[in-house]
């Protein structure tokens, strides 16, 4: 009998599950689910940089995919070896101590705060700044120091501080918090325990200061003086963490039967959705590899001889195994970057959303096609006219700190600026400016992680952006001065989780050996064009100018 295995990708909108063969990594089937809370808005305020999605959501996309695709493949449950999940993050929730989230519970079913707080939610920027003036003002160890030095709103202490502190109710609701890789785990095996559960080294290295340094988590000494909360709360959270290539537990009874399975199913650890994508295309040592996306999370892999005790500055965490066990994880990333695309689409379609609606010369079906045409070819047209603007044209400068900046040195404040506009201006130059913005903002990364000693041989980008635009990965060859290979597969997240789950199942020795049997190929590869090369250093003058400005 053959042994299939099947990654869970939760991501921002939708989650998606890929059933995999675990002796070749072909993929026998996949699904997708959108969250439908989340596509109405609900627990949500853009306006305040607030973003909480209700994990029912999740639940019912685990349910429908995975039931979903072990339909379509017709595999044998039993030949089912394995499952990981992998999230977005730092994505925590508030949970009761039998692993019931929150807002499942009596009386919190419409609290925003008893949601999970999603990775981009950035509503803790006052609180991330305290904790970054505490780590260096204490008098005892910097925590912050394996997180790039600076920790983000977006993590994981900066989110429960603010919750407790706005909201009393959940504060003395929650018995612990957990991360959204280390909840839908929990789901799945049936724990009615938290505190016995294996967390995510992933979760806990990069996002929650957890270090072997200090044994675990930071103490209560240095928690106490954010909340004194926050120092009874560590005694309900977790000293060991697990990598992901370890079984949390094997399938429960309630969910094998839900999902068409059996309890033989081993669960693996959780993980984070850009550390399984590095696995999905065999990450090795002085490869980047992009995940390109709405935003982007870039992973590297040393080994620990190499890195020592050296702490790379300004980036989002390096921990012992928390991509390849035993090498050293390394994350960066930018807060958006098919989101600054996403945001100029949206200004442009007001037009189509408001005022052709509210149109009587048409009729409603016809509105609905003339919208949805726009929204259609929007993109497209604006990236073939800006593709024909020379780069000798008089252009204007962007930056992609639209949701804040998250790699070099985070700082969620930060806002998005344009400068250069004339009456010459039209909606491709700043299409095209936009994309050079987010191009700009990657080469601060690179150029950081070799500033820092960390070199980078071989660039891979993966996730739509990737597969989806070869002028925005030209560009960024050029703007990078390096070569760029795109990875094949659609859900390089989901075979990346795959592999862990073999690993985990028993099916390979190691996340290595797996992923030389299972990581995808690749499909493209993108070469610096010389002439182009030496115009957009120009053009990165202008917009380390403008940064420079925008942040003084």
């Amino acid at each position: 009998m053959k042994n299939y295995v099947i990654g869970l990708d939760y991501g921002t909108d939708s989650v998606r599950a890929v059933l995999i063969d675990a002796g070749n990594g072909a993929e026998l089937a996949s699904s997708v689910h959108w969250y439908a809370r989340w596509k109405e808005g609900k627990y949500c305020n853009p306006a305040i940089n607030q973003f909480r999605q209700h994990p029912l959501d999740h639940i019912e996309g685990l349910e429908n995919t995975i039931k979903a695709v072990v339909q379509e493949s017709g595999v044998a449950p039993e030949s089912v070896r394995g499952i990981c999940v992998d999230t977005t993050g730092s994505s925590p929730i508030a949970v009761a101590k039998d692993g019931t989230p929150l807002c499942m519970v009596p009386g919190f079913e419409e609290n925003p705060n008893a949601m999970m707080v999603l990775w981009k939610d950035h509503t803790a920027i006052a609180e991330a700044e305290e904790i970054n003036t505490l780590a260096r003002s204490w008098g005892g160890e910097d925590f912050t120091k394996y997180e790039g030095g600076i920790y983000s709103s977006e993590w994981f202490w900066a989110k429960i501080l603010h919750v407790i502190r706005a909201d009393e109710a959940v504060r003395n609701g929650a018995h612990s918090w957990v991360e959204h890789c280390d909840l839908m785990t929990n789901i799945l095996i049936g724990n009615n325990d938290i505190d016995t559960l294996k967390r995510s080294r992933c979760a806990a290295g990069h996002k929650a200061m957890w270090h072997e340094d200090w044994d675990g988590l930071p103490p209560t000494s240095f928690l106490e003086k954010l909340h004194p909360h926050l120092a009874e709360l560590r005694g309900r959270l977790y000293r060991d963490t697990y990598t992901s290539e370890l079984a949390a537990g094997n399938l429960s009874a309630e969910w094998a039967e839900k999902l068409g399975l059996t309890t033989n199913t081993v669960i693996a650890v959780g993980t984070f959705d850009a550390h399984a994508g590095a696995v999905g295309v065999s990450v090795e040592e002085h490869s980047l590899v992009r995940v390109m996306g709405t935003s982007t999370c870039d992973m590297m892999v040393a080994p620990k001889e190499v890195i020592g005790g050296n702490t790379v500055r300004g980036i989002c965490g390096q921990v012992d195994g928390s991509i390849i066990p035993g090498m050293v994880g390394l994350e960066a990333g930018q807060s958006a970057f098919g989101d600054v695309l996403a945001w100029f689409k949206d200004v442009l379609m007001w037009p189509a959303n408001n005022l052709l609606q509210s149109s009587q010369s048409i009729s409603a079906e016809q509105k609905q096609k003339l919208a949805a045409e726009f929204d259609q070819n929007l993109l497209r047209k604006l990236t073939e006219a800006a593709e024909a603007i020379p780069l000798t044209e008089s252009l204007p400068t962007a930056l992609d700190w639209i949701n804040g900046r998250r790699t070099p040195d985070a700082n969620q404040a930060l806002k998005s600026a344009i400068s250069g506009l004339s009456l010459g201006t039209k909606a491709p130059h700043l299409f095209k400016a936009l994309v050079h913005s987010i191009c700009f903002g990657s080469k601060k990364i690179v150029d950081r992680f070799e500033d820092e000693g960390v070199k980078i041989k071989k660039v891979v980008g993966i996730g739509g952006v990737a597969r989806k635009s070869p002028y925005i990965m030209q560009t960024l060859a050029n703007v990078l001065n390096r070569p760029i290979v795109v990875a094949a597969s659609d859900q390089a997240p989901a075979l990346g989780a795959a592999i862990y789950a073999a690993t985990a199942a028993g099916l390979y020795g190691s996340v290595l050996e797996a992923s030389q049997h299972l990581a995808s190929e690749f499909e493209a590869e993108y070469y610096p064009q010389a002439e182009q090369v030496a115009v957009f250093e120009k053009l990165m003058g202008r917009y380390e100018e403008l940064a420079k400005f925008m942040e003084g």
